[in-house]
This record gives structure tokens, C-alpha cells and sequence, in this order.
């Protein structure tokens, strides 16, 4: 056997596969973020399982992005974003009139711009819909992508499409979620509340993205797949992690 044919096979396969990614090193600005005193101490005691400083560094976030947040939830990553992109970038907390016409839907949110001004809180008609007031860098989704499929308003081709077309080109959308088992099917949003990885790749794809790169950080080859993901933010389930470009 030719080692060195087979070794150099092997270092190019990975180089060409989105799957082969090393585990980065967070950034000065990333640190910060995640050392930000101004964050609960609930969020950081989630860091353990979520591990923000390398996701963002996986995700590619940096000072002066504008970044785009679809379910900002209690703004975990709105604040972190907020840090990381710094006072030159903005963070775009998208909500939907839906959201913000619930009693109290906007109070976390408000209380949140309030304390890290580059926080903007942008409503529109819907996700499928939107037009925001600029292109931003990074979309940013976590553990929210399944839900966007449930309800009868759910439209998941209009929503991606929306993402890309409010993208800059070389834009990225950071898709993280819940895993199903695989083969599990679209039914798993509303039945688990996970998502088959396989599904969003297709549906993402089908946008018009290309897979930039896959990440193993969150996965948990202990948590059983085909049951109900009812974490109570604890974040111990098998998560993926998506970065797709739009070209």
C-alpha cells in the first residue's frame, strides 16, 4: 500500500467534505462575550452543555457583523451575539407581529435591548415574509428550527428562502437544533420536538444554500432520539449543528 497516496487521500478528502471541521479556538471578542458579568447566572451555568464560546466560533461570528436572530427565546445568544459582534456590529432580534401582539411578548426582549444597545428588535408580518432594513452577515437559529414547522401557518420554503434572500452572497445561516433518530421524517417537529438532520439539509439545500460545514461539538450519542425532547433547559440531548452559505 502507498502510505503516502493514502494519507494525502485522506487529508484531502476532509478538506473538500463540510463534515471535516476542526474545533475552533474562540476569539478575543468571543472570550469577552462569554465572560460578560451582564449575563443571568442561569445562562452561564448552561455554558457547560452549550458550549457558546466555540459554537460561535464555529459559526463564524465577529465584531462588526450584523447578525439576525430568528427565536431569540430569553436571549441566551442574543446577548452573547451583542457582545461578540461588538459596538460597530448589530444584532437583529426578529420577531413576528404574532409575538409581539402576545401580552408581556416583548417584555425579555425590551429589557435585553435595553442593556446592550447594538440589540435591535425588528417585527415583521411573518418569517416567510420578512424584509429586514438591511442584509445581514449571520443568520442565527438554536433549537428553534423544528418548532418553525409546526402550526397551521407553518411554511418552512418560505422561510429558508426569506433567510437567503435577506442574506448577504457568502452569508451564513447557523442551524442548530434537537436531533431525531434518523429517518425519523418532517412528523418528528411536532411529535419529539426534534428534527431530522437529513430533512433540514434537504429543505435547506432546496433554498438554495450549500452545506459550508458540519459540527460534532453537541452531539450525546447517550440521548435516545425517538423521545420527546423535554430538556427543561438542561441541553444534554444530541444536537446538530449546521453552517450553510448562501453562494
Amino acid at each position: 500500500m502507498n502510505h503516502r497516496f493514502t494519507a494525502a487521500l485522506f487529508v484531502t478528502t476532509l478538506l473538500c467534505s463540510p463534515i471535516a471541521v476542526m474545533a475552533q479556538a474562540p476569539s478575543a471578542a468571543i472570550t469577552a462575550a462569554v465572560a460578560d458579568a451582564g449575563r443571568p447566572a442561569a445562562d452561564k451555568a448552561a455554558d457547560t452543555n452549550r458550549k457558546p464560546g466555540q459554537v460561535l466560533a464555529f459559526a463564524g461570528v465577529k465584531p462588526g457583523m450584523v447578525v439576525a436572530e430568528l427565536g431569540s427565546g430569553g436571549g441566551y445568544y442574543t446577548r452573547l451575539l451583542s457582545k461578540a459582534v461588538g459596538p460597530n456590529g448589530t444584532v437583529l432580534a426578529i420577531v413576528t407581529q404574532g409575538q409581539a401582539a402576545r401580552a408581556g411578548g416583548l417584555d425579555a426582549l425590551n429589557a435585553i435591548a435595553a442593556a446592550y444597545p447594538n440589540v435591535k428588535i425588528t417585527t415583521v408580518p411573518d418569517y416567510a415574509s420578512m424584509m429586514l432594513p438591511q442584509k445581514a452577515d449571520l443568520f442565527w437559529t438554536t433549537e428553534n428550527y423544528h418548532d418553525f414547522h409546526n402550526g397551521p401557518t407553518a411554511n418552512i420554503p418560505g422561510l429558508d428562502k426569506a433567510v437567503f434572500n435577506n442574506l448577504k452572497p457568502g452569508g451564513i445561516f447557523y442551524v442548530e437544533d434537537h436531533s431525531a433518530a434518523p429517518g425519523a421524517g418532517v412528523a418528528a417537529a411536532s411529535q419529539y420536538h426534534r428534527m431530522d438532520e437529513a430533512v433540514a439539509k434537504s429543505e435547506l439545500t432546496a433554498a438554495g444554500f450549500t452545506i459550508d460545514a458540519e459540527g460534532d461539538l453537541l452531539h450525546n450519542p447517550a440521548d435516545n432520539r425517538a423521545t420527546m425532547n423535554s430538556e427543561s433547559g438542561h441541553f444534554v440531548t444530541d444536537r446538530f449543528m449546521l453552517r450553510l452559505k448562501r453562494p
